[in-house]
């Protein structure tokens, strides 16, 4: 059964190429595939391996970098028939997750909240609960009476803030999101606009569902992942979810029944979203797909987009 860390650090990084170049050869040297995004503010990266062991190496040599010693690793698991990741991919990228905004390493990364004491923390009616992360990844799953920010994109997360949230009555705020990487930088965008008290959830949902006993736990649904797997069930395993080749939301096994489900094409959510011709290339990529696997091999062409909205984040 393959197993898949998470993890992300916040630190100045002022040659990332650099850092590339060393991860990515760590990376090969240990057999692991996954996507690991470089940029001036930090690492944000998420890997697979055969087994943890492979992965727990990794840890330690990258570890010899004291800017990455002690990193906070989430842990989960994948069907032993998935690989979660065809290839691996190290790339720099201005941001280590997209917001239009640097992390500003000299500002308090804010107050955590402990997965042990989030439960009674937002029982609170003082605290407002926020989900960070984009509407098809809030549509499977979350935690009760949570305030969705529906967004399609994290970069929207200002945008939903100044419509939604207000300093003067949403006084104290919990946020969560999938590993605790956008809580970071949305922590510091809500201190700048005038809220006060702002507190995370440490580690993310990832974090929750690996320490809170299954009896205890307020979590519903499934928790959307950036990889092959689609979603995590409460005990970090792979989910029931499947994906929409077109538009890469998650779909059930009732949401295939729709009509307008067309394998690797589209889906009831993406029907309208797509032109003629952006469905005949999902078509001739889903041909060439077919051809693959008839040969024994794996397609991993780049993924075509569907539209400037859909699906723009990646790994957490």
């Amino acid at each position: 059964m393959p197993s898949v860390v998470t993890f992300y650090r916040f630190v100045v990084v002022p040659e990332p190429e650099a850092l590339r170049h060393t991860i990515n050869s760590l990376c090969e040297q240990h057999g692991l595939v996954g996507t690991v995004l470089i940029a001036p503010e930090g690492l944000n990266a998420t890997l697979a391996a055969n087994t943890r062991h492979s992965l727990e190496a990794f840890i330690v040599d990258l570890g010899s970098d004291v800017r990455f010693k002690n990193l906070n690793c989430k842990w989960s698991s994948s069907r032993a028939d998935n690989v979660v990741f065809d290839r691996l991919k190290v790339r720099v990228r201005p941001e280590v997750v997209s917001f239009g905004r640097e992390y500003q390493p000299s500002s308090a990364s804010g107050p955590r909240i402990a997965p042990e004491a989030w439960n009674a923390f937002i029982d609170s009616p003082q605290v407002t609960v926020i989900d960070t992360r984009n509407k098809y990844e809030t549509e499977i799953g979350g935690f009760p009476n949570a305030i969705p920010a529906n967004t399609v994109s994290f970069r929207d997360f200002p945008n939903f803030v100044e419509r939604e949230l207000d300093p003067s009555t949403d006084s104290k705020l919990a946020l969560y999101c999938t590993g605790g990487i956008r809580c970071e930088k949305a922590f510091q965008f809500l201190t700048e606009q005038g809220f006060d008290q702002v507190y995370q959830l440490d580690g993310g949902i990832l974090n929750y569902l690996a320490a809170v006993d299954e009896t205890d736990n307020l979590w519903t649904g499934e928790c959307f992942v950036f990889d092959q797997r689609v979603a995590l069930d409460s005990n970090l395993r792979q989910g029931t979810y499947d994906q929409c080749h077109a538009c890469r939301r998650p779909i059930s096994a009732s949401d295939k029944r729709s009509k307008h489900y067309l394998f690797g094409i589209s889906c009831h959510r993406c029907i309208n979203e797509t032109s003629s011709n952006q469905k005949d290339g999902f078509r001739e990529r889903e041909r060439q797909e077919s051809l693959a696997r008839t040969r024994g091999h794996r397609h991993v062409g780049a993924l075509q987009h569907v539209s400037a909205g859909l699906h723009q984040d990646s790994s957490e």
